[in-house]
């Protein structure tokens, strides 16, 4: 939606000055933000912009592209968020009218019009837009909810292991490495069970935190399960990974993490996998072999990277 106290953009397309003048002055006065344009193929420029107008009034008859015909374009772009559009015409056959409908139109004034009646058609319009903002938004909800980890915000096991599985098969096709890291809080269990579950919560939301601040923009990072977090890097190699796990090791481990007047120590153990360009193992093996790695960090008294790429050479 439409922050709070933030003018919905128009963009006002008109190629008579004077009536483009009467036009915009009205708009401001009603409280819109106002874009101008002077023929259709600058008022097709405006709203191919980055930042359209949510509104257009346009023009039946412009030099360039006419009102219809940049109805016809936008609609068929297809593009989000929607634009809700108002041609104004001399025209009145209603044949013509239906033209501009079906062109994909949402709405006509026949000039001269009132400026009550503009205004109010206006207004339907704008509540189209933000009812459909609404939907944008609560659609974009729907899909954090589906693919995030709710605690955490970091991507949830389901969708970390989609972007596994195709990253796996982009990168063998085009022959690069891709890595993952398997990092696990090291006894976790020991802080919900001395203060409590909300501690731990505290202490995953602090974790995922650090994580996106120490990996690669265009790494992934997702809760793998419990205290399990799972990072997918693409073209990275066997010690690119090692090194990117200690740097997280490092930073994970350098301060402690607050919780109300506590202040907690906290580590993680970290596995390693690396599949070579050109291979295809499957997001089974990698995963098996990070765990494999993890397990053997633990094993060696918790807090550092190994790596499991011996694992595979030892079959």
């Amino acid at each position: 939606m439409q922050p709070a106290g933030k003018r919905m953009k128009v963009l006002a397309a008109d190629d008579n000055p004077i009536s483009q003048t009467v036009l915009r002055s009205m708009l401001v006065n009603w409280g819109y933000e106002v874009v101008t344009a002077c023929d259709g193929d600058q008022a097709w420029q405006i709203l191919e912009s980055p930042e359209p107008p949510s509104m257009a009034i346009l023009d039946w008859m412009m030099p360039g592209q006419d009102g219809v015909e940049i109805c016809r374009r936008l609609r068929a772009a297809g593009k989000e968020p929607y634009k809700y559009v108002l041609l104004l015409t001399s025209r009145s056959d209603s044949q013509d009218l239906v033209e501009a409908l079906d062109a994909g139109a949402d709405d006509y004034l026949t000039k001269p019009f009132n400026s009550s009646e503009l205004r109010a058609r206006l207004r339907a319009g704008r509540r189209i837009i933000e009812l459909q903002e609404q939907l944008l938004a609560a659609q974009e909800e729907l899909r954090m909810r589906a693919t995030h980890d709710g605690l955490t915000g970091l991507l949830n096991r389901f969708a970390i292991m989609e972007i596994l599985r195709r990253e796996l098969a982009r990168c063998s096709r085009e022959h690069q490495p891709i890595s993952i890291l398997m990092a696990d809080l090291d006894k976790f269990k020991h802080v919900n069970d001395s203060l409590g579950h909300l501690a731990g919560d505290a202490v995953l939301r602090e974790a995922a935190g650090r994580m996106q601040a120490s990996f690669r923009c265009y790494d992934s990072i997702g809760r793998y399960g419990g205290e399990e977090f799972l990072v997918v890097l693409p073209a990275c190699d066997e010690g690119e990974v090692w090194s990117l796990g200690e740097r997280f090791r490092v930073l994970l481990s350098a301060s402690p993490f607050a919780y109300g007047e506590s202040t907690l120590a906290v580590t993680c153990s970290i596995g390693c996998a690396t599949q070579a360009g050109g291979d295809s193992w499957g997001a089974d093996t990698m995963i098996r072999l990070a765990d494999e790695a993890l397990y053997d960090a633990k094993r060696s008294g918790r807090n550092r990277t190994v790596s499991g790429q011996h694992q595979l050479a030892l079959q």
